[in-house]
């Protein structure tokens, strides 16, 4: 969290639908802060179960697929039946992209660690670090968040992701809509993130999700304008604005209507 001056409101309405942020409770140095919406958004209400998990009978009976993943072709290992619980493995399975002798699936462009979260998924309906609930404060909390980092080293990218962008965007790919609800929720809850590894995650998000994508690119939006004091202070910033792209033209519609918004609260009865 930020601190900054208190305003009377600060919520913005855009087509991304972002909600108000809460009062910070304290400063964090200028190059980290905690990325979320808000423990509050999104975090209350658990993981959908509409997927069930595998009977062993399935799992022993179903043909073991290989997938041969990134540029260093990684192998990794699943059930036919689990992974055509995502439609493109299940067209994959059945198209030009599997080798039916083999029983091998080709994934050149993704990272290992994001397919094997997806794997996780797929099998346990979350992936590590778990989504846990904490019951005296009836929220959701991520279990042995200091355990793991929260970043990723991707291979198309000079610096580091954050790992919750990688997969929900993966997912998007996939097909798999309650993992993207997963990702964005853990996201939620992530704090310490430089300013450089916010703004590389919102360019990947911005490249790999669709324009109608209203969640992972509003979540960025969001962000940036409630820590904008920290970020118009960035190099970082600065160099991601000179480079350009539709974030930034994006951006630049959500302050707008922030900026409304903050004039509408103060003055009610204006027209």
């Amino acid at each position: 969290m930020f601190g900054r001056r208190p305003a009377q409101s600060d919520s913005f309405s855009s087509r991304y639908g972002a909600g108000k942020s809460q009062k910070p409770k304290k400063s964090f140095k200028e190059t980290s802060f905690q990325t979320g919406l808000r423990r509050g958004d999104s975090v209350r209400s658990p993981p959908s179960k509409h997927t069930t998990s595998p009977s062993a009978g399935s799992t022993l009976t179903s043909p073991i697929v290989t997938l041969c993943v990134g540029p260093q072709q990684r192998l990794f290992a699943g059930h036919e039946d689990i992974l055509c619980r995502s439609p493109y493995f299940e067209k994959a399975c059945r198209g030009q992209f599997y080798d039916g002798s083999a029983r091998r699936i080709n994934l050149p462009d993704e990272c290992p660690e994001v397919l094997s979260a997806v794997l996780e998924f797929l099998y346990k309906q979350d992936y590590s670090p778990r989504l846990i609930h904490n019951k005296r404060k009836d929220t959701w909390e991520i279990e042995d968040a200091d355990k793991y980092e929260a970043t990723i080293v991707h291979h198309a990218v000079k610096g580091p992701l954050l790992k919750d962008t990688a997969i929900y965007c993966s997912a998007d790919r996939y097909g798999l809509s309650e993992l993207k609800r997963l990702a964005l929720r853990k996201q939620g809850l992530q704090s310490n993130v430089t300013v450089s590894t916010i703004l590389a995650s919102a360019r990947w998000a911005y490249i790999h999700t669709p324009d109608d994508d209203s969640k992972l690119r509003g979540h960025y939006l969001a962000l940036i304008i409630r820590s904008r004091n920290t970020f118009k202070r960035s190099s970082a910033m600065k160099t991601e604005m000179e480079e350009g792209g539709k974030l930034f033209f994006d951006l630049f519609v959500a302050m707008c209507n922030h900026i409304d918004d903050l004039q509408t609260v103060r003055s009610p009865f204006s027209r």
